[in-house]
């Protein structure tokens, strides 16, 4: 019992300590702006903390140094910022640690799969997972992806980070639960599926996967029965809005997603 005890108390620093580490990661990414609350302290010098707000203009007020721009900086540029001030005839060799009490109002948007797509006003610090939580968790035809576009420094195209939803919620990779920032357009899609009908075992839909050829389809509908006619299956596809009839398909080729698969029952 003890051991198992220790075992839990173990497993739940080792977590915190996790937690605390990404928060700190987070924080080093962050870019400060209107908001933001800032405790700012100087090493040895306990008069000089101050916790501050960062105003609608993007500045903030600090002791000897009066006014300065914040918004738009991380907090280790900011932090140089502000020993090189001191430095300049107040303090010799400063040593300035900045910690964020309290995140700004972050907007963001969710879309697709999940129950409740809209813009959401986050505070503090937000993982995807929790966003997916907050739109009420993903929809049974919600593919495996989730993608976030997200503005970039200094320019107008926009990063795409693709993650995984299988590997961070099935396989708990903690690595792909990535914080959330302001401005970030996250879209899940459905999922991508395909059809089979006709002499096979199990006629149905079933999820579209990558490189899937016609024979391992089939596979999945669990093979063509006794009565089919394989030198005759057909695909429909849809192609521009109109429907698309590929005879005599060959085993090996390539399906695509929203095929329909036709095996048709031989004549003999």
């Amino acid at each position: 019992m003890m051991i198992k005890m220790k075992k839990a108390l173990y497993l739940t620093i080792i977590i915190s300590v996790l937690i605390d580490f990404k928060l700190v990661l987070f924080a080093q990414d962050y870019t400060l702006g209107e908001g933001d609350v800032l405790t700012i302290s100087v090493y040895d010098h306990p008069d000089l903390r101050s916790t501050v707000r960062i105003t609608g203009d993007g500045m903030l007020t600090l002791p000897l140094i009066g006014q300065l721009s914040a918004a738009g900086q991380s907090v280790e540029k900011l932090g140089k910022k502000i020993e090189s001030l001191l430095a300049d005839g107040y303090i010799i060799n400063p040593h300035v640690t900045i910690f964020i009490e309290e995140f700004r109002n972050r907007k963001v948007t969710i879309l697709g799969g999940v129950n409740s797509p809209g813009l959401y006003e986050l505070k503090g610090h937000t993982t995807l997972l929790e966003l997916i939580s907050k739109a009420g968790g993903i929809r049974e035809k919600a593919g495996g992806e989730a993608i976030i576009q997200r503005d970039q420094p200094n320019s107008e195209q926009k990063k795409v980070i693709v993650v995984n939803l299988f590997q961070l919620m099935e396989q708990g990779r903690e690595s792909l639960n990535l914080p959330i920032v302001n401005g970030d357009n996250i879209y899940i899609p459905n999922k991508k599926i395909f059809y089979v009908t006709g002499e096979v075992k199990s006629p149905g839909v079933y999820d579209y996967e990558e490189g899937l050829i016609v024979i391992q389809a089939l596979t999945k509908a669990k093979g063509i029965n006794d009565k089919a006619a394989p030198s005759r299956i057909r695909i429909i596809r849809s192609k521009d809005g109109k429907e698309h009839v590929l005879e005599k398909v060959k085993m090996d080729l390539p399906i695509q997603p929203n095929d329909v698969i036709v095996v048709p029952e031989s004549y003999f």
